[in-house]
């Protein structure tokens, strides 16, 4: 197994961010009982055409507590499903080798071209 999170956090942090896709501020808002506009005013911000989710003052998602992880979990975006098979990191073997050192979820031992491997099979697979 090449990925095996470890509910770190470490992904909720950091420059980026998680952009919605279509649907995903509905089901979110539905999933935290709130009117889609309130959810997106009160939780979403607008950058470069997309729509973020807010980030709090350390830099973690709005939606990640460090005694509970993601509090919305269940109804997470499709980038965060995505980790740590992220374009950069399947792109460029110096980014991927950044993510090994950040996240504890990311067999250590793991080479790039393994990792592109195991992508390609989760690919065939849907």
């Amino acid at each position: 197994m090449i990925f095996d999170c470890k509910l770190c956090g470490q992904c909720c942090k950091g420059e980026g961010g998680i952009f919605l896709v279509q649907g995903e501020g509905e089901r979110i808002s539905s999933f935290l009982g709130i009117p889609k506009d309130e959810f997106i005013l009160q939780c979403c911000e607008l950058r470069n055409g997309r729509t973020y989710i807010k980030t709090s003052p350390d830099g973690a998602c709005l939606f990640y507590d460090p005694e509970k992880s993601c509090t919305i979990h269940p109804v997470k975006p499709v980038r965060c499903e995505l980790w740590p098979f992220f374009p950069a990191n399947l792109k460029d073997p110096d980014t991927f080798e950044a993510a090994k050192e950040a996240c504890p979820g990311i067999r250590p031992d793991c080479s790039h071209d393994e990792f592109l491997r195991e992508w390609e099979r989760i690919c065939l697979k849907k």
